[in-house]
């Protein structure tokens, strides 16, 4: 079936911290995020029930596609009121109305990916807007030999941070504190690290979980034929 080959990096990670994941296409941007969120420490995605904020920017397009229902509640009410509204500087000196008219709001649940990704190529994410997570997913290769319905992990490198750690400056102190045994707070750390599900890099387990995000019918007869 017809799949994706996508990269997901964090956006100034040094190392770099990135997945190399192969989706079947036709994945909402729900699904896109539920991955993203499998193959890092992160778990507001399925089947965990935690549900920090995130958002997909298309600035291209000017679409926003975003799990924040205030955003998409109030872009719908200002649209409402203002549709035929002439404005200026007198009614709207910031444009903050004129960017709401002229931007669209999306539920992740309710677009696919395919139509963005493969026309731009590159994707925004931003998730936890406490932490700020900055993720950008490229597109590196569009695949017809892929069978499976749900995402597999090939490559990455580096641990991913967990969640609450306090963006990627929190993560490079988090990792001092929890790499030195002599360190005042170690034992702290690495019991807090446990209670928010930190794990190293594990590429096996990882796709144990990826199998729960399966949204296309694996096509066993042709796994079947090239065994």
């Amino acid at each position: 079936m017809k799949s994706y080959k996508i990269k997901i990096e964090f956006i100034e990670s040094d190392p770099l911290i990135y997945r190399e994941v192969i989706m079947p296409a036709g994945a909402t941007f729900n699904r896109l995020h539920d991955t993203i969120q499998t193959v890092t420490n992160f778990y507001s995605g399925y089947p965990r029930d935690y549900n920090h904020l995130f958002e997909f920017n298309l600035s291209k397009e000017n679409l926003k596609i975003t799990n924040d229902s205030e955003t998409y509640d109030e872009n719908k009410i200002v649209k409402a009121k203002y549709k035929k509204a002439k404005l200026d500087k007198k009614n709207d000196p910031f444009g903050i109305i004129a960017k709401h008219l002229n931007t669209t709001i999306r539920k992740p649940q309710s677009i696919k990916i395919d139509k963005y990704i493969e026309k731009y190529g590159k994707i925004n994410y931003r998730y936890d807007y406490g932490d700020e997570w900055r993720i950008l997913i490229t597109l590196e290769e569009i695949i017809e030999d892929y069978y499976y319905g749900y995402p597999t992990l090939i490559d990455g490198a580096e641990t991913a941070p967990p969640e609450d750690v306090g963006g990627l400056g929190g993560y490079y102190e988090f990792l001092k504190v929890y790499h030195d045994e002599n360190h005042p707070d170690h034992k702290n750390i690495k019991k807090w690290a446990e209670e928010q599900l930190y794990r190293e890099y594990d590429k096996e387990w990882t796709n144990l979980m990826l199998k729960h995000i399966k949204y296309k019918k694996t096509e066993w007869d042709k796994i079947n034929q090239h065994e």
